[in-house]
């Protein structure tokens, strides 16, 4: 049990100074790199609390794919943030005023939170495998048997929304060379090849 408060302080302390490095840091590769640190140490407070599909998903899918992806965009695009920060200072008071309301609400919170005395025992209990079954096992057998046409739809739906995004954001430019494969596997030797008899001594 002390391994698991003193892993559970690590995680969440780091969690939150990389959180606050996130919103701090002037570079914004740094920000992001920042924030795939943070959605590791958040993939370890879910592994102990039991809910290891939760923690696999926050990596594969946040740091896999959408952190990896604001990186590349923040590194391909050429964006001059001294010009957008020149506004800073005029959403200031607004910023300091929700911040502020904030405070509050966190030191309401922690004023009035108190250390139930069935903590640990809750916690041990949310750990433990039902029937010899991880909640993962349970989690897939419930998806591919109860709810496998739901999730076959979602996956078409996302199939089409990526289609979609796809053929929206696709732009014809004039001067383009594209490669056309009908065209080129229609093509015959006819077409393609001129043989010429060349007399010697003479050029073509």
């Amino acid at each position: 049990m002390i391994l698991q408060t003193l892993s559970f302080y690590l995680f969440a302390s780091i969690c939150v100074a990389s959180g606050v490095m996130v919103i701090s840091s002037r570079n914004p590769v740094h920000a992001v790199l920042y924030l795939i640190l943070a959605f590791f140490n958040a993939a370890g407070l879910f592994v102990l609390m039991g809910a290891e599909f939760l923690a696999m998903l926050l990596v594969i899918v946040y740091v896999g794919a959408v952190a990896v992806l604001f990186l590349f965009v923040v590194m391909m695009l050429d964006i001059n943030f001294t010009e957008l920060r020149q506004g800073f200072l005029q959403y200031l008071p607004i910023g300091a005023l929700v911040g502020f309301i904030l405070l509050v609400e966190l030191l309401l919170v922690l004023g009035s939170w108190a250390v139930s005395p069935d903590a640990g025992a809750a916690l041990v209990a949310t750990n433990a495998t039902v029937g010899g079954t991880t909640n993962s096992h349970a989690l897939g057998r419930l998806i591919y048997t109860h709810y496998a046409f739901l999730f076959q739809c979602a996956g078409l739906i996302l199939l089409i929304a990526m289609i979609g995004a796809i053929v929206l954001t696709l732009r014809e430019r004039v001067g383009v060379k594209r490669q056309n494969v009908g065209r080129q596997v229609a093509r015959r030797r006819e077409d393609s090849v001129v043989v010429v008899q060349v007399d010697s001594g003479k050029g073509i």
